[in-house]
């Protein structure tokens, strides 16, 4: 189901998204909920993946290891 949001932008702010929403030929507002959209999913992710970090980590050290050292002088 679609919902409705609705939010004050400055003129720049709308006229730079009427530019790039017509260069992709749709409508600035469709534009502006495609933005929004990627935006929450790639915050999704990265929420999905510290809770998998957080839940693993113990686990995966014990059977791997501790992370390995990047320093310069380790050669």
């Amino acid at each position: 189901m679609a919902r409705e949001i609705r939010f004050e932008v400055s003129d720049e702010a709308f006229e730079q998204l009427e530019r790039v929403a017509a260069k992709k030929r749709v409508a600035a507002e469709e534009y502006a909920g495609q933005v929004l959209d990627r935006d929450l999913a790639r915050v999704r992710f990265m929420e999905a993946a510290r809770s998998f970090v957080a839940q693993h980590a113990a686990g995966f050290a014990e059977r791997f290891g501790g992370p390995v050292s990047h320093r310069a002088d380790a050669a």
